[in-house]
């Protein structure tokens, strides 16, 4: 069976070079362009056609970034460590991104992209695979009872990707 991501168009941006360089690695079996500013990103955009973005959030106006990859119509994974925050992951999911990754998974992220790109593939928005993964580590950081101050939101993702 041949991997979701041969072969796939991929846009990193992350202002750390490090972070670029290994995705730039687990990613071998993509082609990836890599952009350490916002406005580096933008002109990657204008110019190329992408299956699928990872975006950090800080550093490089992620939700701006994420707002044009929605427009264009590419699946967007954000990922991060400095905005690890219930109210980053609330706000990711309502601006649309297809995942929200901390880096501490970093190694994983192959295993996200395949779960936004299967779910795209089956025409829908996401999977609720890369949360069901992460919720544990969610609970562990930010305390079992995370999701009952916004109850309503998070019942209604519930809802929408149960399967």
């Amino acid at each position: 069976m041949q991997n979701i991501l041969e072969n796939k168009k991929v846009l990193v941006v992350d202002d750390e070079p490090d972070i670029l360089e290994t995705l730039e690695e687990l990613l071998y079996m993509c082609s990836v362009d890599t952009a350490s500013t916002f406005e580096a990103a933008i002109d990657f955009l204008k110019t190329n056609t992408y299956d699928v973005a990872v975006l950090d959030i800080m550093g490089v106006k992620g939700y701006d970034l994420l707002e044009a990859t929605n427009r264009m119509g590419i699946p967007s994974l954000m990922l991060t460590a400095h905005a690890l925050t219930p109210d980053n992951l609330k706000l990711s999911i309502e601006k649309g991104a297809d995942a929200y990754v901390p880096k501490d998974k970093l190694a994983d992220i192959s295993i996200f992209l395949e779960d936004v790109l299967t779910a795209r593939e089956k025409g829908k928005k996401s999977n609720i695979k890369w949360f069901s993964l992460l919720e544990p580590m969610f609970d562990k950081l930010f305390g079992e009872g995370w999701k009952k101050t916004d109850k309503d939101f998070w019942n209604e993702f519930d809802e929408k990707h149960k399967s």
